[in-house]
């Protein structure tokens, strides 16, 4: 009984003791760090006009062709997807996710005030960007939130149609490298492949069921 008062006093404190569960100031840290790491590897690859898969690749290159802001069509692409996230995951993982998009973009677009880079390899870029971007989807899915639709969308479509959702998504990623040859040069799609390769091993290693719960 005394242990259950204290785990309880801790859940409303600063911590939960429930590995399950977190508390509001957890989740403000966790999509506060996600969305700083993220937004660097953002950063990082739009410094050397590189791109990645998903939502933030449509971004990249409607970036590249036409000079908006990237930060701005980041959450403008996502947009449409909160009515499936809605639907599929929940108002606390929608609203959160609207969140960790929303400053995600304001850091890719405040970035260049507090750092200035005077040179990065795009091989560099590629690797780095990769890794910051999935450890900052890592704590954003550690505190059930995410940066973009597609993955929502996949889900949507294999319930739908029986389609794998990884299929879905690999096949969006390919749709969005094949479309960058007419924005970008070749070797700066090769180096795109580099980084969203390093993305998904990563993830693939570091993200577990067993090990993180996103949704539940």
């Amino acid at each position: 009984m005394a242990q259950q008062k204290q785990a309880q006093r801790r859940s409303l404190g600063f911590y939960s003791a429930d590995p399950s569960q977190h508390t509001l100031l957890e989740d403000s840290q966790g999509l506060a760090t996600g969305a700083l790491v993220a937004g660097l590897g953002f950063y990082l690859l739009n410094h050397v006009g590189l791109l990645t898969g998903g939502t933030a690749g449509v971004a990249f290159l409607l970036h590249y062709a036409f000079g908006i802001s990237f930060g701005l069509l980041f959450f403008i692409v996502n947009l449409p997807f909160y009515y499936l996230s809605f639907r599929r995951l929940g108002l606390g993982f929608s609203l959160k996710t609207f969140i960790a998009i929303g400053l995600v973009s304001v850091v890719t677009e405040i970035e260049h005030r507090f750092l200035l880079i005077e040179y990065l390899h795009p091989g560099w870029a590629a690797m780095l960007g990769g890794l910051l971007l999935g450890y900052g989807l890592l704590a954003l899915y550690r505190h059930r939130a995410s940066l973009g639709g597609v993955g929502i969308l996949a889900i949507y479509i294999q319930d739908r149609f029986g389609i794998q959702a990884g299929l879905v998504q690999l096949a969006f990623d390919l749709c969005v490298m094949i479309c960058a040859f007419a924005v970008v040069s070749p070797a700066t799609v090769a180096w795109s492949i580099l980084g969203a390769v390093v993305l998904n091993v990563f993830l693939a290693i570091n993200h577990r069921s067993d090990r993180y719960i996103v949704v539940r």
